[in-house]
């Protein structure tokens, strides 16, 4: 079943040392575009993104992740112990000098900048798995909005290529009427010009037979035909492979046979069936430019 490419889903999870929360959202895009957007992860951010790649194949993929660290031996603190006894032995100097002893807090050691550092320690193995899966989780979120997106876009498409089929069958019908309707235009042509009515018949016809092969639209109905088929089969919901540059391709096509029909036709109710195949081509290659 086709997918679309606009999805999102948001989670948050818990574990003794880690909280996250993470939202997903994919965007219509060319190629597989990741960008993540949070709290720095290292190496984790290489993973969540093989993992994604294994489940994603087009659109722009926005990951926000916040995180959040409850258990305190998770964090180290670390003193710049040199500059500390630095500053410490200039205010006793400077105490001396004064002859009072100088206010001194703790908090004034943590507003001094380079002296005191928070760092967070290393992910463990047990972190990374519970970042994976957790990411998993939301990314399967994610999926089943763009496979819901995809079923209505399923429908739609199918309904417009039905629609196309059918103008096609009343093309092929109209085409065959075709040969009389140029013999009798050149009748009225060559009765404009003043042409003699003794304008021997068998030489009509052969006229006529020579401009309806000129005009003969039998290809462009196969190829037609042959497209719309190829669009049912790619929409088959057995197969489970991206398509939609595919059935974009396959949507300029129709366009093109569509438009050759109508410049080769020589009656008014061929023209108005392919206008309506271009209308919808038209709405075919909007849905498909949201699909995977």
């Amino acid at each position: 079943m086709i997918q679309s490419m606009t999805g999102f889903a948001e989670r948050s999870f818990s574990s003794k040392t880690l909280r996250a929360k993470i939202s997903i959202k994919s965007l219509n895009h060319r190629f597989l575009d990741w960008n993540y957007k949070g709290i720095p992860i290292g190496e984790v951010e290489s993973r969540l993104r093989a993992i994604c790649q294994k489940k994603l194949h087009r659109g722009r993929i926005e990951v926000a992740l916040e995180l959040s660290f409850p258990d305190p031996s998770s964090w180290e603190i670390l003193v710049n112990e040199g500059l500390l006894e630095k500053i410490l032995a200039t205010l006793r100097r400077i105490s001396s000098r004064w002859g009072k002893e100088p206010e001194f807090s703790v908090e004034n050691i943590f507003r001094i900048p380079q002296l005191v550092e928070f760092k967070r320690k290393e992910f463990s193995a047990a972190e990374i798995s519970f970042l994976e899966r957790c990411f998993k989780h939301t990314l399967e979120g994610v999926l089943r909005s763009r496979r819901r997106e995809g079923r209505e876009t399923w429908r739609q498409i199918q309904k417009h290529v039905r629609t196309i089929s059918q103008s096609v069958g009343r093309i092929e019908k109209l085409v065959k009427k075709q040969p009389s309707l140029i013999r009798e235009k050149l009748r009225l042509r060559l009765k404009e010009f003043a042409v003699e009515p003794s304008f021997p018949d068998q030489k009509m016809a052969e006229e006529a037979a020579y401009l309806a092969q000129r005009y003969d639209m039998a290809e462009e109905i196969l190829r037609l035909r042959s497209h719309a088929e190829a669009i049912k089969n790619y929409l088959s919901p057995k197969n489970d492979e991206p398509v939609g540059k595919n059935l974009d391709f396959l949507a300029q096509e129709l366009y093109r046979e569509a438009n050759t029909i109508n410049s080769k036709s020589q009656d008014i109710e061929i023209i108005k069936e392919s206008l309506k195949i271009k209308g919808e081509v038209e709405s075919i290659r909007q849905h498909v430019q949201n699909i995977e």
